[in-house]
C-alpha cells in the first residue's frame, strides 16, 4: 500500500510540476554584437518555445516593436522572426509605464550621467579624497568585469555569478556613489532645467535616479508576476538588459507563490 500511495505521489507532482508556469529571464545585449546577435537569441527561443514574451518596453514601447518602426535591438529582431513562425505568440510590455518621460519630468535625465561624468572629471583631477576615489575605482572595476564577461557567450552572463557581480556594480553606481554626490558641494552647485522650466541640481537629480532604479525593478518584476498569475501554465519569457536580471529573478523569487518555476535558457 505504501508502495502504490508513493507512486501515485510521484504522479501527481509531477502533473502539477508540469502545469506550472514557466519563466525564463534571459539578460541581454541590446545591440547587436559577435557573440551576441539576434539569429542567436532566436536559437535560444526556439529551443525553450515560448508561449509569451516579455519586452523591456512600455505600452508605447510596444506599439513602435510591434510597427517595426526601423528598431534593431536583438530583441525585437529576435522577437519578430520567432512570432512569424509561431503568430499564436503572444508579446507584452512589462516596463514601469512612461519610464523615460517620468525620468525627464523628474530631472533624472540628463544629471544622472553627468553627475557620473563629474565624478570621473574629479577623479582625474585628483580631487576626491581617498575614500571617494576607492568608491569611484570599486564602480569601474566592476563596470570592466562585466564588460568583459559579455564578451562571451550568452551563458556567461546568464547565471548566478554574473548575477552577484551585476548586482555589486549596480549598488555600487545607485547607492556607493551617492556618498560622493551628496557630501560634495560641486553638486548641489549644478544644476539643469527640466521640462516644466524648475531647476534641479546634480545632487538631487541623481538621489531621484537612484531611487528610480529600486521603483522600476521592482514595478517590472510585479508586472512579470501580474502577467504571470493571468496566464498560468505557460512558457513566459521575460526579455530585459542583463543588469536588470539579478534584481528580476530577486523579486521573482519573494513574489513567488509555488505558482511558477524560474528557469535558464539552458537547463
Amino acid at each position: 500500500m505504501k508502495q502504490i500511495f508513493s507512486i501515485l505521489l510521484i504522479a501527481v507532482t509531477a502533473i502539477c510540476s508540469a502545469q506550472k508556469t514557466e519563466i525564463y529571464v534571459i539578460g541581454n545585449i541590446h545591440d547587436s554584437v559577435p557573440n551576441y546577435h539576434p539569429k542567436i537569441l532566436l536559437d535560444m527561443l526556439d529551443k525553450i518555445g515560448p508561449d509569451i514574451i516579455l519586452h523591456e518596453v512600455d505600452k508605447k514601447g510596444m506599439e513602435d516593436y510591434a510597427k517595426g518602426n526601423g528598431l534593431t535591438e536583438n530583441e525585437i529582431r529576435a522577437s519578430n522572426l520567432y512570432s512569424k513562425k509561431n503568430p499564436n505568440t503572444l508579446r507584452l510590455p512589462f516596463e514601469f509605464e512612461g519610464r523615460n518621460q517620468y525620468r525627464k519630468d523628474h530631472g533624472m535625465v540628463p544629471t544622472d550621467n553627468l553627475s557620473v561624468k563629474l565624478i570621473d572629471s574629479l577623479y582625474k583631477a585628483k580631487q576626491l579624497t581617498p575614500k571617494e576615489s576607492k568608491i569611484y575605482e570599486t564602480f569601474n572595476s566592476l563596470t570592466q568585469e562585466l564588460i568583459k564577461i559579455a564578451e562571451g557567450a550568452p551563458e556567461k552572463f546568464n547565471n548566478s555569478s554574473t548575477d552577484r557581480i551585476a548586482e555589486k556594480r549596480q549598488n555600487s553606481q545607485y547607492h556607493e556613489l551617492l556618498k560622493i554626490t551628496d557630501s560634495r558641494p560641486e553638486f548641489s552647485k549644478r544644476y539643469v532645467t527640466k521640462p516644466n522650466g524648475e531647476k534641479i541640481s546634480y545632487k538631487d537629480g541623481f538621489k531621484k535616479m537612484s531611487d528610480f532604479w529600486d521603483l522600476r525593478n521592482k514595478t517590472m518584476a510585479q508586472n512579470i508576476y501580474n502577467i504571470a498569475q493571468q496566464y498560468p501554465g505557460t512558457k513566459i519569457v521575460v526579455l530585459t538588459g542583463f543588469l536588470h536580471r539579478y534584481y528580476l529573478i530577486k523579486e521573482l523569487k519573494k513574489l513567488n507563490r509555488q505558482n511558477y518555476i524560474l528557469k535558464e535558457f539552458y537547463e
